[in-house]
């Protein structure tokens, strides 16, 4: 008796929701990124509890005729690759032809259609066709999703309450439209508008409409690219953190990606201007020829496989660190009377008629013109915005409005005048229009980091032969990589030998090394190799300097005189980034004048 037989189409499609659909907001990402594919300007989502209840996606892309509706359910089915080599460079969102009928397997689905010669309604029941017929609808497309996976009760018993399912679909809504700032995005849950986005094309808008209008207007722009690589996209000031790394959202050619590695790039170019344990806000778009970049790797194309990683991680810290401090400054204090919190609907209520005369303005609707000639040929081939682009494009916000999302200005380091110390611990100065406020501690920490820093980075040092030598358990792994350990520490100086097949040991080190753990230091790197963990001299040097320059520091409680404090402020002003200590930490905070007199009602 034959114990393998091939399964029918109808178990096999619900086998692939498995992978492709987890929960309402799989759907809504597959059907959204057909939308875009679609060449949609305006995509509407409406969700019932959470989406458990019933959801549905409608566009006004360019839509399907009566053929194309019902092959669309059929798997393995897709317009979008034609042949073998369209695998290594796919140039869109959704490639696989499983989406649509892995989603209409496990619920009851309802597709609308119009290419603007005909319209068709489908109707499919739990993988079972229902009905296919002409329907009046308007151009693009509608699908209805409703009784998701009621008839597989092992499914539906993972999905986890209404507030959590709704508040996922809103995070892939409001990443797609990071994304996609020239698309207008629209999610209803219950009847209610939770998110809107005028699809003007400017992304700060998008990111007010997503964090905040307060926080975008500390957001930066980036920009930078090498042979292989570009970068385009908005950063937050340092002074804007938060406790989770899931703010940092990247996006390869336009599609959204989770990537570890990349995510870390990002914060080792704001290492040195944010605490440990808090991550930055960053929204990055990397465009690359499509073949240096595998999306075929992962059912729910959540994971890439890039070439060239490497390449890019260092394009990444080079460019973001060299934004950064060119924008320095010092955080200001938000007082009591915070800004009134603004509903998105007040901040984007931009009708179409107003966004179609921005786009009659002769360079708008040039622009216009191009992304739109550009988009029809390949909708994820859009060159990135220039700045004056997304500033005439901006203008269909009201002058307020637009002035309120201007981004914060880089400030020369003030010429401050000392005026006091607070208990011992921080020290008061003004200037013709601010007071600040200075960690004196945090200060000094800053200006001492840069003195070893420099001393430390000398080409020869000085070094001192160990009269008892530092001897390093390894294992054999490690020993066996010896040169590329080597190649790490050569920066520093340093040069580690085999002693066995597991022990390392080390004759010599710099001098200035005497002042921290000599030992403590190198088995770091040993255990950091075992680990597989990326391994960067400047990183290691950094974090001992660090240490150093804290334990060499003014502390606090220490009572100065004014000839000391002004002292300190004049060292800081001279450092090369007095705005953070080297831990991350601000040295000093302002409080501008006007805030003082809105306080105090003048």
């Amino acid at each position: 008796m034959a114990r393998i037989r091939q399964l029918d189409a109808h178990l096999t499609n619900m086998i692939a929701a498995g992978e492709v659909v987890e929960r309402p907001m799989g759907v809504i990402k597959e059907l959204v990124e057909n939308a875009i594919d679609a060449k949609a300007t305006r995509i509407e989502i409406q969700i019932a509890q959470g989406g458990i209840e019933s959801m549905e996606v409608t566009d006004n892309g360019i839509g399907m005729d009566r053929e194309d509706a019902c092959l669309c359910f059929e798997r393995h089915a897709t317009s979008k690759i034609h042949s073998a080599e369209d695998l290594w460079a796919i140039g869109t969102l959704g490639f696989r032809g499983e989406a649509l009928p892995s989603i209409a397997s496990v619920s009851h689905l309802t597709l609308l259609t119009n290419n603007g010669e005909e319209s068709t309604r489908v109707e499919v029941r739990y993988g079972q066709r229902q009905s296919a017929r002409p329907y009046p609808c308007n151009r693009g497309t509608q699908v209805s999703v409703s009784g998701l996976f009621q008839k597989t009760p092992a499914r539906l018993k993972h999905l986890k309450s209404v507030p959590y399912e709704s508040s996922l679909i809103l995070d892939v809504v409001q990443k797609f439209a990071l994304s996609y700032p020239a698309i207008a995005f629209r999610l209803i849950h219950d009847g209610k508008e939770v998110f809107r986005t005028s699809g003007n094309g400017s992304l700060q808008e998008v990111i007010a409409a997503v964090y905040g209008r307060q926080l975008a207007r500390q957001c930066i722009e980036v920009r930078g690219e090498d042979m292989d690589y570009r970068i385009y996209g908005m950063i937050a000031l340092p002074s804007q953190t938060r406790a989770s790394r899931n703010y940092m959202t990247v996006f390869i050619n336009e599609r959204m990606i989770r990537s570890y590695r990349i995510q870390k790039a990002i914060l080792a170019a704001y290492q040195e201007y944010i605490p440990a344990e808090r991550y930055p806000l960053a929204v990055l778009d990397i465009r690359m020829d499509s073949h240096l970049c595998d999306v075929n790797v992962h059912p729910s194309k959540w994971e890439v496989r890039l070439s060239k990683e490497q390449q890019l991680e260092y394009l990444i810290r080079q460019t973001l660190s060299e934004t950064l401090r060119a924008h320095m400054q010092a955080p200001q204090v938000t007082l009591s009377r915070t800004e009134e919190k603004v509903e998105i609907q007040s901040l984007f209520e931009a009708q179409d008629s107003q966004r179609e005369q921005v786009r009659e303005d002769s360079v708008a609707a040039q622009h216009w013109k191009q992304r739109q000639q550009i988009a029809s040929a390949s909708p994820h081939a859009s060159p990135l915005p220039s700045v004056s682009e997304q500033t005439t494009v901006a203008g269909s916000l009201s002058e307020e409005q637009e002035q309120t999302l201007q981004p914060v200005r880089p400030q020369r380091f003030p010429q401050m005048q000392v005026l006091a110390q607070m208990h011992g611990r921080y020290i008061l100065a003004q200037d013709e229009q601010a007071l600040y406020i200075i960690d004196q501690h945090a200060a000094q920490e800053r200006v001492h980091f840069e003195e070893v820093e420099d001393r430390f980075a000398q080409p020869h040092p000085q070094m001192q032969t160990l009269l008892v030598p530092i001897v390093l358990e390894g294992s054999g792994a490690v020993v066996s990589r010896l040169p590329q350990i080597n190649e790490v520490l050569a920066p520093m100086s340093i040069q580690l030998e085999s002693f066995g097949q597991d022990t390392l040991i080390c004759r010599q080190l710099p001098s200035w090394m005497s002042e921290i753990d000599e030992q403590a230091f190198l088995q770091d790197v040993i255990d950091l190799w075992k680990e597989g963990r990326e391994v960067r001299a400047q990183d290691l040097q950094r974090h001992r300097l660090a240490t150093i320059a804290c334990h060499h520091s003014i502390r606090f409680n220490r009572v100065l005189s004014l000839e000391e404090m002004q002292q300190v402020i004049e060292q800081l002003a001279r450092c090369r980034q007095p705005y953070h200590c080297p831990h991350g930490r601000p040295t000093f905070i302002t409080i501008t004048e006007k805030q003082l007199i809105r306080e105090f009602q003048r």
